[in-house]
């Protein structure tokens, strides 16, 4: 099992990277916010935390710039219905701390605005998920939940955050970060406060639509 590589970053993309380590080039699939925490193309002695699935035709490696971030991949390709690239949307769309945060508070509406994620299989998600976090007391610990917390009320976020998880969304979706930026500019003189209204702002600007 490979769980670790470091090497020379050769190719960062929103969806994957390439590290090259003693001359052998690795291809790793990677969230968005993973992809934006990465330093420059052609650094050396960078450090991701990976793992490899198994499949009947392929193996394919995945990278994550966090043990939170691995931790949560893991429970998500577990869930049914869920595979590595709807697991990579959801790491990209929210961090595990956001995701813990939605599943506590049973927040639909923003689980439904990860890309291929839709009302109904968002409800589906966050009783799965529900019952991942209750019943695993590393992966709370990890994204740091000290205790089961269905019933929570949402916590109050800040402009900074939202601006944040906005644009890592626009990552998933295959914008540049120059193109998000872009777009996302002036979104709170527009009245865009909540997350679901940013990225429809940023939509619209984009000429997407929302």
């Amino acid at each position: 099992m490979i769980v670790q590589l470091t090497g020379t970053l050769v190719e960062v993309l929103p969806t994957h990277v390439v590290i090259d380590v003693h001359g052998v080039g690795y291809e790793l699939g990677v969230s968005a916010n993973t992809a934006a925490a990465l330093p420059a193309v052609g650094e050396a002695g960078v450090t991701l935390l990976t793992r490899l699935l198994v499949k009947e035709n392929a193996m394919e490696l995945y990278g994550f710039c966090s043990r939170e971030e691995r931790a949560v991949f893991d429970r998500l390709v577990g869930v049914s219905g869920v595979g590595p690239k709807l697991a990579l949307a959801v790491l990209s769309t929210l961090t595990p701390a956001s995701l813990a945060t939605v599943v506590a508070t049973q927040d639909e509406a923003r689980m439904a605005t990860v890309p291929g994620v839709g009302k109904k299989k968002a409800q589906r998600l966050l009783v799965e998920l529900q019952d991942v976090f209750t019943k695993d007391p590393e992966l709370m610990g990890l994204v740091g939940m000290t205790e089961p917390t269905p019933a929570a009320s949402k916590l109050p976020e800040t402009s900074e955050s939202i601006t944040q998880e906005a644009t890592s969304a626009l990552l998933s979706m295959g914008f540049t970060p120059q193109e998000a930026e872009l777009a996302l500019d002036g979104h709170e003189a527009a009245g865009a406060v909540t997350l679901e209204k940013v990225i429809g702002y940023a939509l619209r600007r984009l000429g997407g639509g929302a």
